[in-house]
């Protein structure tokens, strides 16, 4: 994955982006809320009822925050597969495609919304607004500290899969692929769990209570 993707915000010159992150933060928590509390037959499918309104006042500040539609699609894909796994499970449910489907619109709006805040307000601005509103500090410790080292991961994860093309030649099965991919990702969990007992010893040497 290229380390551009992870790349959220997007400094513009728009209302969107000159709104305070407090507004937006309470915006996009009660409009995730809004769609989660929604019966499922209440006129959720896009193409008319809650959710085509939904779609309309999304594309209205998207448009608004002048971002590019082809980054906002890019980051909707992205995580789309994590809203299929989660929206399968109904389908064992009775009525399982009606529930599908209603779970897949009405996550794919959330996401769209987050996507929305991410793109318009910086992070440490939206840590701020959550320490003000009293969020446990555990957590957003964790969050800050998700974010810094997300992208040294990454850099990580593709400088593994380099030396390890470098090092195959001819062509490969599609079962060496894969079990070079479970290879890799076993390497990358043990050198991030021994990179963060560094990280947590050096921050304790440096006084940190957390």
């Amino acid at each position: 994955m290229h380390v551009g993707l992870l790349e959220s915000y997007q400094p513009r010159r728009s209302l969107v982006h000159r709104l305070p992150a407090g507004v937006k933060l309470g915006l996009a928590v009660g409009w995730v809320l809004g769609l989660v509390a929604l019966p499922r037959g209440w006129g959720l499918p896009v193409v008319g009822g809650i959710g085509g309104a939904a779609l309309v006042g999304l594309g209205t500040v998207a448009v608004l925050s002048r971002l590019r539609i082809g980054f906002l699609l890019k980051r909707l894909l992205l995580l789309e597969p994590f809203v299929f796994g989660v929206a399968a499970l109904s389908l064992w449910q009775p009525h399982g495609w009606e529930a599908f489907w209603h779970a897949v619109v009405r996550s794919t709006l959330c996401l769209a919304a987050l996507v929305l805040l991410a793109a318009t307000t910086p992070f440490s601005e939206m840590i701020r607004v959550l320490r003000e509103w009293r969020v446990p500090a555990l957590l957003l410790t964790t969050l800050t500290l998700m974010d810094r080292y997300l992208f040294v991961l990454v850099e990580e994860s593709g400088r593994m899969q380099r030396a390890r093309m470098s090092r195959t030649f001819g062509r490969r099965s599609r079962r060496s692929v894969w079990q070079g991919l479970a290879e890799t990702l076993g390497q990358l969990f043990v050198r991030s769990v021994a990179r963060a007992e560094r990280i947590y010893a050096a921050m304790c040497a440096r006084g940190w209570k957390g």
